[in-house]
């Protein structure tokens, strides 16, 4: 009588067929124009003893760009980190793709969003090309990691860093590895994109650029949450607009009816005007200066 045993049995390759199929992961659905990718319901968020959150209400939909604006200190980059799921709660919630952010295991939460930090540093030298292929790291052992090579060149060209594939990272200027960390995030290809201002080291050719990159994930069903400081930036790529003041949500809307200069001047305490560009009609958010 043989005894029992628990090795694997059958032919190696089998065995890691089936070791792969129970670890692969259900491949989220594409949401629809207009569905609600992220969203926020009457949340608060604490950092230590502080509010810097206070009763926030947000959508972010699929096919538009959100800019998040304010002033220093209003709460735009913690709002993004919650929304990334990087940072708790206190009370409230955030549902990414119809789910609780908690309810989702980081895997699972790293097929529906990327998320690009202010600013990007590596411990080790690695090449560009190897950061940006990081971002592939959610998608393996799911079909879509074929699409591996693919997603890297096409994010390496999109961002203009092709040309310096092998150069290792930590040689790269501040404005370089800006784009090369956001190209990382448009390789992972979530259909949620949440940029901390991706144009803060950039020139004005690469400023435009990036926004440009963030206005065509959008055309093509991706939800782009953006925070920036250039209202101009904001004016002319921004679908939707929310203005924080002291952790507050001062207003939510399209840029031409939101960027009114009372407001701005109010939240900004910097006295304002905001004219009609010449040609697009895009609001110019001008400051007053004697």
């Amino acid at each position: 009588m043989s005894k029992p045993t628990d090795k694997p049995t059958g032919p190696p390759a089998n065995r890691l067929t089936r070791l792969l199929t129970r670890s692969r992961r259900t491949v989220p659905a594409r949401p629809a124009r207009g569905d609600a990718v992220a969203e926020a319901v009457d949340l608060h968020l604490r950092l230590g003893q502080r509010e810097v959150l206070a009763g926030i209400d947000l959508t972010a939909r699929a096919g538009e760009v959100l800019a998040l604006v304010g002033p220093n200190g209003a709460g735009k980059s913690t709002l993004l980190g919650a929304l990334a799921a990087d940072l708790p709660a206190a009370s409230g919630v955030v549902r990414i793709d119809g789910r609780p952010v908690g309810d989702w295991s980081a895997p699972d939460l790293a097929l529906r969003r990327s998320v690009l930090p202010q600013s990007a540093a590596l411990s080790f030298p690695f090449p560009v090309e190897d950061v940006v292929r990081m971002g592939r790291a959610p998608w393996a052992g799911t079909p879509f990691a074929e699409a591996d090579e693919e997603a890297v060149a096409v994010a390496m060209a999109a961002t203009e860093v092709t040309d310096f594939a092998a150069r290792p990272f930590s040689a790269l200027s501040g404005g370089e590895r800006a784009r090369v960390a956001l190209a990382r995030v448009l390789a992972q290809r979530a259909p949620l994109l949440l940029l901390d201002e991706p144009t803060a080291a950039l020139d004005l050719r690469h400023q435009e650029l990036v926004l440009r990159i963030c206005r065509e994930r959008a055309a093509a069903g991706d939800a782009v949450v953006v925070v920036l400081h250039d209202l101009g930036l904001a004016a002319a790529y921004a679908d939707r607009a929310a203005v924080l003041h002291d952790g507050r949500i001062a207003a939510d809307g399209p840029p031409a009816e939101v960027f009114e200069g009372e407001l701005l001047s109010r939240v900004y305490r910097q006295p304002v005007e905001v004219l009609p560009h010449p040609r697009t009609g895009a609001p110019l958010v001008v400051p007053v200066r004697a």
